[in-house]
């Protein structure tokens, strides 16, 4: 067969609009346009000339899945400008606020967003039909995660209790106790969740990605840490800029991002565990290994698995942090601005969320940079499809079209956070 056309007008079970298109002639692949059509949104530029103390409220605004990200990150860089440090129970609780997120969001994409395409369903209401209790477990799941949020940011979609410095209000330890019993039963939910996704058909293909996440000296990465990779990448979160670039490419309202002289990169669930394995928990540890993971693991179907495992990990990390909380003196710490260039990186639910501030003494903010997850894993969505494509141009064009789709959605991509898909075309 020397071409095909494949037209799929919406992209369905992701985050945001825009398209793909996919060029095959004679079984090889001449182009991959990943096409984000979705407006720009200027958060950027609606920064400037804003008090540091609005960046995490107006950040949060970017998503509704992972707006904690984006406030954990802008508190980081606006801290760092001015020289704060966040320790003891305020560190802790925005790591619990921070688990909720990785509950709900990951509870999301495995069950209702990516789980209908190994079982060969349109989407989670066909799928309940045949397996309620798969999507039963995920909407209890994520209503947890949900009610985390709630109950240490004040709200469950842009939480309005975090601030540079900690929180306006600080959960008491008894608020806290409340979730403990939903948080055991997602324990156990989330390590059947590991064991069930390991069972699911994956596609034979592997490439060799580079890998970056943060790495932190004791703990699973959430807030903290250094940048590395597993292409011998280790550098403080402040030299970013040195070793990254954003481009613009015609196709797209998103920038792409790559590592200098290297080129593209991954980011997310898959990332953090093969650069991190050593810093789960011993049950999440243990679950990943009996759903026989090899890592590392370059297969971004299985990202799946990598997330079940980093839902396992989310709920026994709340788990440990309530058993161990101490209500702290204050719920804030003073923070006096200066003016300086602040960076900021935090694990979003899909990655490394950078934020970088510029601001004057009076707290003024000069000039903003936000780069999501989405947008570093943009060029790597695009060469899979180069890659995944031809060997697979013998299929009817449904299933093509199917397996296309797919392998998309294994990054769980937010465009509505890269705009700062759904059209599928393949033809001659």
């Amino acid at each position: 067969m020397s071409h095909k056309t494949i037209k799929v007008d919406y992209l369905a079970r992701v985050e945001g609009e825009g398209g793909l298109l996919v060029k095959i002639k004679n079984s090889s692949v001449t182009d991959v346009k990943f096409n984000i059509f979705e407006p720009p949104r200027f958060f950027e530029a609606l920064l400037r000339g804003r008090h540091f103390s609005e960046a995490p409220d107006i950040t949060a605004r970017i998503c509704g899945i992972c707006p904690v990200a984006y406030q954990m990150s802008a508190c980081h860089a606006m801290e760092d400008a001015f020289g704060v440090k966040i320790d003891g129970p305020l560190r802790s609780l925005r790591r619990l606020l921070y688990c909720g997120e990785w509950i709900e969001s990951h509870a999301l994409h495995i069950y209702l967003l990516h789980t209908p395409d190994f079982l060969a369903y349109e989407d989670a209401l066909a799928m309940a039909k045949d397996h309620p209790e798969l999507v039963k477990n995920g909407l209890r799941l994520k209503k947890i995660g949900n009610d985390l949020m709630t109950l240490v940011g004040g709200r469950e979609i842009h939480p309005i209790n975090v601030k540079v410095g900690g929180f306006y209000k600080s959960p008491t330890r008894a608020e806290l106790l409340s979730i403990v019993e939903a948080l055991q039963w997602a324990v156990d939910v989330s390590v059947e969740t590991v064991r069930f996704v390991s069972t699911l058909s994956f596609p034979d293909f592997e490439r060799d990605y580079e890998f970056v996440a943060l790495r932190h000296p004791s703990e699973y990465p959430l807030n903290e840490g250094r940048i590395v990779s597993n292409k011998g990448l280790d550098i403080p979160v402040k030299d970013y800029d040195a070793h990254f670039l954003e481009e613009h490419v015609e196709h797209s309202n998103a920038l792409h991002s790559i590592r200098k002289e290297h080129g593209p990169y991954v980011v997310g669930p898959l990332a953090r565990l093969n650069l991190n394995f050593d810093r789960l928990s011993a049950r999440a540890m243990k679950a990943a290994e009996e759903a026989q993971l090899k890592l590392p693991c370059n297969n971004p179907f299985k990202s799946i698995i990598a997330r079940a495992v980093e839902l396992v990990y989310a709920c026994e990390e709340a788990l440990r942090i309530i058993a161990d909380y101490k209500e702290p003196d204050r719920p804030s710490v003073e923070v006096v601005p200066r003016a300086g260039t602040g960076y900021g990186c935090t694990e979003a639910p899909r990655g490394i969320l950078i934020h970088r501030y510029r601001v004057n003494q009076s707290g003024i903010i000069l000039d903003a940079k936000i780069v999501p997850p989405t947008s570093q894993n943009q060029k790597s969505i695009e060469q899979d499809l180069r890659e995944f494509v031809p060997p697979r141009t013998g299929l009817s064009r449904k299933d093509l079209t199917w397996q296309c789709e797919q392998a998309v959605r294994n990054y769980d991509p937010c465009i509505s956070c890269a705009t700062h898909f759904v059209k599928l075309e393949i033809e001659p």
